[in-house]
């Protein structure tokens, strides 16, 4: 059943939707270029000064104190108008929750406004060359240093989102090498040009660097800068992993308006691949369940629950829901690649989204064992 909005709930949308149609820029060059990175955080500078870039936060921090069906609504306007992608996602989206919910009110005042208006963006540094989907098993370390009142980081990152063109960096590293592997763990908060960080961009596909390496040499992080507890880490991070593969990350505007790009699209070419008809009406059909699946989340949440294990069947769904767009729409084009344009660049971060936020086959083990009650299946590692 579709919500039903109160008239200030329609007064915010329509708000919103009259200051996205005067000031969006439409879409902006890749965000993994210096020039197109420039470009996103002016556009973030623009959304914070109309007060548009964190709606849901504190007026303090640069929001409107908006609740969470008021958020939908300004995502679905946002992305129906065009907008560029956020460049200030991993800040907003993934960090932030925790800081609000982990962190202190030093933290919240040293960060949250600098993240609202893109003067301060965020790489994400979790996987390691041997701990993808694997967290619990990183091998980078935090060693206390009393004397100066904090902590050694040393260790290795890689496949490190924004982190080309990032200002911070947030991640995990081992602070008790005895404790169990989902102990001893710690959350870091630190500086990319600290002196003992090196970052290493890795080319995409494209050419295009939106992912690095971080390498830490006796990099010194101060107490202030621990989200949550010393060893309390696995809590923080797996609040993060909610955050990541449940409501914030994908939301159902994004998919909305590519599936009314591919109606658009069939209009154009349809008669030319009568065979894709039911692929197209699927496209849509399931961007519509995803957008009433989450409008029934938000009224759970609001009514005091919380996502939990079931945002393991929500990123099961957006990652096929987004892959299914986008290759509708390539096979629509056929091989006319001059035509292509967004659709291929859509379709390439698409194949990432089984893989990002936990991999798909960690979140079918979640799914299986949590929700569903199935035993534990016995953990093999692969043979070298």
């Amino acid at each position: 059943m579709s919500p039903e909005f109160t008239a200030a709930e329609e007064e915010f949308r329509a708000e919103a939707r009259a200051w996205l149609k005067e000031n969006s820029p439409g879409p902006l060059p890749s965000m993994d270029t210096e020039d197109g990175a420039r470009a996103h955080r002016e556009w973030e500078a623009k959304l914070a000064e109309g007060r548009w870039s964190v709606v849901t936060w504190p007026a303090e921090y640069g929001g409107r104190d908006a609740t969470l069906t008021e958020w939908v609504l300004f995502e679905e306007e946002y992305y129906l108008s065009g907008a560029p992608t956020r460049i200030a996602q991993n800040g907003i989206s993934l960090l932030a929750p925790i800081i609000f919910e982990h962190g202190t009110d030093d933290q919240r005042q040293r960060h949250l406004p600098l993240t609202a208006n893109g003067t301060r963006i965020w790489a994400q540094a979790w996987s390691e060359p041997e701990a993808g989907s694997d967290l619990a098993g990183i091998r980078s370390t935090a060693v206390r240093d009393d004397e100066r009142g904090g902590w050694v980081l040393n260790g290795q990152k890689i496949w490190s989102s924004r982190a080309p063109f990032a200002d911070w960096g947030f991640g995990l590293f081992r602070s008790d090498p005895e404790a169990e592997r989902h102990r001893g763990l710690t959350y870091f908060l630190f500086p990319l040009d600290s002196a003992g960080v090196t970052v290493r961009p890795i080319a995409q596909l494209d050419g295009d660097c939106g992912f690095a390496e971080i390498f830490f040499d006796d990099v010194f992080v101060p107490d202030q800068d621990v989200l949550g507890g010393v060893g309390d880490g696995w809590r923080v991070a797996m609040s993060t992993a909610g955050n990541e593969r449940g409501l914030s990350l994908r939301s159902p505007g994004r998919f909305l308006a590519a599936a009314d790009r591919l109606l658009d699209l069939w209009a154009e070419r349809g008669a030319q691949a009568p065979h894709l008809r039911d692929r197209v009406a699927d496209a849509w059909i399931k961007a519509e369940a995803y957008r009433l699946y989450t409008w029934d989340t938000v009224d759970h949440v609001q009514h005091g629950g919380d996502v939990g294990a079931a945002g393991s069947v929500n990123k099961l769904f957006w990652t096929g829901l987004d892959l299914g767009i986008q290759e509708t729409a390539l096979d629509l084009l056929g091989p006319e690649q001059e035509l292509r344009g967004r659709w291929s660049e859509d379709y390439l971060f698409a194949l990432g989204g089984p893989i990002y936020a936990g991999t798909n086959e960690i979140q079918r083990n979640i799914v299986a064992e949590r929700l569903l009650g199935l035993p534990r299946g016995e953990r093999r590692k692969a043979q070298a």
